[in-house]
């Protein structure tokens, strides 16, 4: 966050001279000083929200600014709000959710961060166009505000074009141009004594590579079945093929936040609306029902949509545990046609594996 407005007060401080209310902002619909409000509006409601655990609408009150405020009265007010928002997503508690429309209601403090500096940098952009200035942010900052809150939206050559494509503001060669958006704050699925928490890219890659994902885990985690799952993530993500609502959660523990397994999808539902499921747990929090009730809910979840018609879990032989997670939880052994027809690259027909269902 100080780095995007860093950026974004560097480069405007040079056309402070300029009549901002007389320019359009690039492609939008605003002037350039109708922008540079909005990006101190977006902030200032981003803080509120997170600060104030809104839940179901954005804090209500008006943000204004004085009569007579000029161009650079007005960078310090986004410095202000910046850095107001800097210090709420600081000081907040990893767990914290509070709402934000898209698209399931809610961000945390990571996604009011990169939602954030999206704005300013997007917006800094546009004004710069609308001014004849040049303006790029890092793409180091580019490429964490993609995998963040843009998963669904595959990587390209350079990160900064790529947003500006992903958000219609630019061409990428090979890709349609984008005429509707949204970016896609991460969903999480609460359960008893667990919430299910989407896992984004950037945080699969780390989990990958051998580091925590952002995460506090307990002793032992993270098992080697969420580390492989979250290759998957990444290996979906880079190929532009990733439902982020089909990948990996973490499964967190509310009485000590700590990380105690996965769960998650092996992609999107196929045209018959069947799609695999899978979970692991650290060792330390096994034999405590956390598998099973994870299963539920996320189950749950799924059954509900209508993409959805049939869950698959496919389980070793002698793995007599998880076996009875599955059934617990409302699955039932497939039948002989549907194992037929079902994930044949686990060749659970033959038997090397057993495969059980659950339907709508």
């Amino acid at each position: 966050m100080d780095e995007a407005v860093a950026s974004c007060l560097a480069t405007l401080r040079t056309a402070v001279d300029r009549d901002w209310e007389e320019v359009k902002a690039g492609r939008v619909e605003w002037s350039c000083h109708a922008a540079a409000f909005h990006i101190a509006e977006d902030l200032i409601a981003y803080a509120a929200n997170l600060a104030g655990r809104a839940q179901d609408a954005y804090v209500p009150f008006d943000f204004t600014l004085d009569d007579g405020t000029d161009n650079t009265d007005l960078l310090h007010v986004i410095e202000t709000t910046g850095a107001l928002l800097a210090a709420t997503v600081r000081t907040t508690p990893r767990d914290v959710r509070a709402f934000h429309p898209y698209p399931f209601r809610s961000a945390d403090r990571e996604g009011f961060a990169a939602m954030g500096i999206a704005e300013v940098l997007l917006h800094t952009h546009d004004i710069a166009e609308g001014l004849g200035i040049t303006y790029a942010p890092s793409e180091e900052l580019t490429e964490a505000v993609l995998a963040c809150i843009f998963p669904h939206v595959q990587p390209g050559p350079a990160a900064w074009p790529t947003l500006l494509w992903a958000t219609g503001r630019g061409e990428l060669p090979g890709r349609a141009p984008v005429t509707e958006w949204r970016w896609h704050n991460n969903l999480v699925v609460p359960a008893e004594r667990l919430t299910l928490t989407g896992v984004r890219p950037g945080a699969a890659r780390d989990l990958r590579l051998g580091g925590d994902g952002g995460l506090e885990w307990i002793d032992g985690g993270p098992y080697q079945g969420t580390r492989e799952a979250a290759g998957m993530t990444v290996k979906a993500y880079e190929a532009g093929v990733l439902r982020p609502e089909f990948g990996l959660f973490a499964l967190v523990r509310h009485d000590d936040g700590r990380a105690i397994g996965g769960i998650g999808f092996h992609g999107a539902p196929d045209e018959e609306g069947r799609v695999e499921i899978g979970y692991d747990l650290a060792e330390g929090a096994r034999g405590q029902g956390y598998a099973t009730e994870a299963l539920r809910a996320l189950s749950e979840w799924a059954l509900a949509r209508e993409d959805v018609s049939v869950l698959c879990a496919a389980i070793e032989p002698d793995n007599l545990a998880s076996q009875r997670v599955v059934s617990r939880a409302g699955f039932t052994p497939a039948s002989v046609a549907e194992e037929r027809t079902a994930h044949k690259d686990h060749n659970a027909a033959d038997g090397s594996l057993l495969l059980y269902v659950r339907r709508a």
